[in-house]
């Protein structure tokens, strides 16, 4: 049976699986943070706010991408557990060209519809130029965006993670060196960010094509494999939905808690649209290793290796707890020199600061969400799957920040997510003895 992973020495897999994902996502981030940071110095506090009402659009393509991303890959890591080669091979085939076929049509009907999708993210009179110019730019590149996410996720079932990040970072790069350029010297303002990171993201998508023809073992792109079983597609959509969700439940609270600050004006949006970033620091670390461990999670779980999975899920679950704290203790005590790298007005600093403290302090909560959804996915447990990804930003928050804007009104805003973090983590440990994906072990011989 072919191996892809060393199930002998569980603590050094799961590391050397999970820090590549991590630099990887850190880079995403960098990605991200530097249209900001290049947007953020022109002083436009209404570019600022048109740029950041735009996060949604890319969380929703990012989303579609992760139906089949994440999708396949729990399918896929399984399917190696049990050394069934020929089915991988169909699987990533069919991956790769429903997304392609996928981000066409998100693209045409994206198009057709701009201005009410722009409306409904929040964009008034001020701020709806600059968002139009980030926005058509994305959505035209929509096939580029959803497929950038297939072999990112795929290529790490066999045991690439490092080349995975390689590619991640190539993206990442292309998109830094272009983003001044663009932004500033040619003085494109909000679309040359946004041709700067679809060109990042065509670059990465070039750079894992090479890969699966060089080095793949198993992954395929032949139109003449993309067929699947319905009950392979049912897993795939099982899995990869509730992965999607929890990307498009994000997008969902950011335009509810955008339109909470409407009220309050464009700053405070800006504001929160730097802070979601910022943030997002810890939640891609936290991100990085909770889904590190999916390849090895779900080929554990594939060749019945439970009791592997328990030390495994243990030693998870510390580790992610410990590191949260660590992430909370940094992001609370650096807030306003934070802020104060990405805008120079004292108020806004001071606004954002207070909202990104309100964001980190239940950082430790989110990461064993996190984990704990993961491990979910990879299993092909669909439905606590499904439960933790409308809950944390989904349905809880959107209920616990509604009642505490009731209660506390602007500053019921900023707690909602805390809230929403707390009651969350209930939910994920209840599910857990549920659906226990450890609860039947069976023998093995793997040792640590």
């Amino acid at each position: 049976m072919a191996s892809f992973f060393d199930t002998k020495h569980l603590y050094h897999s799961y590391f050397k699986m999970a820090f590549p994902v991590v630099l990887g996502l850190v880079v995403t981030l960098i990605y991200n943070l530097a249209d900001t940071f290049f947007i953020a110095q022109t002083n436009d506090t209404n570019l600022i706010a048109g740029v950041s009402l735009c996060a949604p659009v890319f969380t929703a393509l990012m989303a579609f991408g992760n139906i089949y991303g994440q999708g396949s890959s729990s399918l896929i890591s399984r399917l190696l557990g049990k050394n069934d080669i020929v089915t991988v091979r169909r699987v990533s085939s069919f991956c790769f060209y429903i997304a392609l076929v996928t981000g066409i049509v998100l693209g045409v009907v994206m198009t057709a519809f701009y201005q009410p999708i722009l409306v409904l993210l929040g964009a008034n009179a001020d701020t709806l130029p600059h968002a139009f110019e980030y926005y058509i730019v994305l959505v035209l590149c929509a096939p580029i965006i959803v497929l950038s996410f297939i072999h990112s996720n795929l290529v790490r079932c066999e045991g690439m993670s490092t080349e995975s990040m390689v590619g991640t970072m190539l993206g990442a790069v292309i998109n830094i060196i272009l983003d001044p350029i663009l932004i500033s010297v040619v003085g494109m303002g909000a679309m040359g960010a946004a041709i700067a990171t679809v060109i990042g993201y065509l670059c990465s998508v070039l750079y894992f094509l090479w890969l699966l023809h060089r080095k793949s073992r198993c992954l395929s792109i032949k139109p003449s494999l993309c067929r699947i079983s319905g009950q392979d597609l049912g897993q795939i959509l099982g899995v990869g939905v509730t992965a999607a969700l929890s990307n498009l439940m994000q997008s969902l609270c950011v335009i509810v808690v955008n339109q909470f600050l409407l009220p309050y004006g464009n700053d405070k949006i800006a504001a929160m649209g730097i802070v979601l970033k910022i943030n997002m620091i810890a939640q891609l670390i936290l991100t990085g290793f909770a889904f590190g461990g999916v390849p090895l999670f779900g080929y554990l779980y594939g060749a019945k290796q439970h009791n592997e999975m328990k030390r495994l899920i243990r030693f998870c679950i510390g580790f992610m707890s410990t590191l949260s704290v660590v992430l909370t203790a940094g992001l609370c005590l650096f807030a306003t020199p934070l802020m104060g790298a990405f805008v120079k007005d004292t108020g806004m600093i001071a606004t954002g600061a207070e909202m990104l403290r309100w964001q980190a302090i239940t950082t430790v909560f989110v990461g064993v969400v996190l984990l704990l959804t993961v491990l979910f996915q990879a299993t092909g447990k669909v439905i606590p799957a499904f439960v933790l990804s409308i809950s944390r930003q989904g349905v809880v928050f959107v209920v616990a920040l509604f009642a505490c804007v009731k209660l506390f009104s602007y500053n019921g805003v900023l707690m909602g997510q805390a809230v929403a973090d707390v009651l969350s983590t209930v939910i994920a440990i209840a599910l857990l003895l549920v659906f226990n994906p450890t609860a039947h072990s069976q023998e093995n011989t793997t040792a640590e």
